[in-house]
């Protein structure tokens, strides 16, 4: 699979999706077919995103943010494999930054990580496609 989005400004899609509580993703994933880049990636089908949204709801959307960090762990887990240099995103980065840093930029920091992690990946892909 050739990978076109390996270009995300992960800090702008924080930006918006912090302001919008968490929105900005439910229509941004399926549209711009970030679920199912990712679920290439990783190798194995994910909970959509609606749906651990949904289920955030009720949790004050902690279980949003451990889904999300759990995507983020197996994201690193797939860079270290594949040999990309880090920094990576992680499980703890995505987590503690969007919990403790929810009052400055974290969630900013946060995503803009897991999306350089993904970038990387996806573009680590493409060229061993071409090559």
């Amino acid at each position: 699979m050739k990978y076109k989005h390996t270009d995300r400004a992960g800090f702008w899609l924080g930006f918006i999706d912090f302001f919008t509580a968490g929105l900005f993703f439910l229509i941004y994933m399926p549209t711009s077919g970030l679920q199912n880049e990712l679920e290439s990636v990783l190798g194995h089908k994910i909970q959509p995103y609606w749906q651990a949204y949904l289920l955030g709801i009720p949790t004050l959307f902690i279980y949003t943010l451990v889904w999300m960090a759990n995507v983020a762990g197996e994201l690193k887990t797939k860079a270290e494999t594949m040999g990309i240099e880090g920094p990576h995103t992680s499980w703890k980065h995505m987590f503690w930054w969007n919990m403790l840093g929810c009052f400055c930029f974290g969630p900013m920091i946060a995503t803009s990580r897991f999306f350089k992690t993904l970038n990387k990946i996806e573009s680590s892909l493409n060229s061993e496609n071409d090559g």
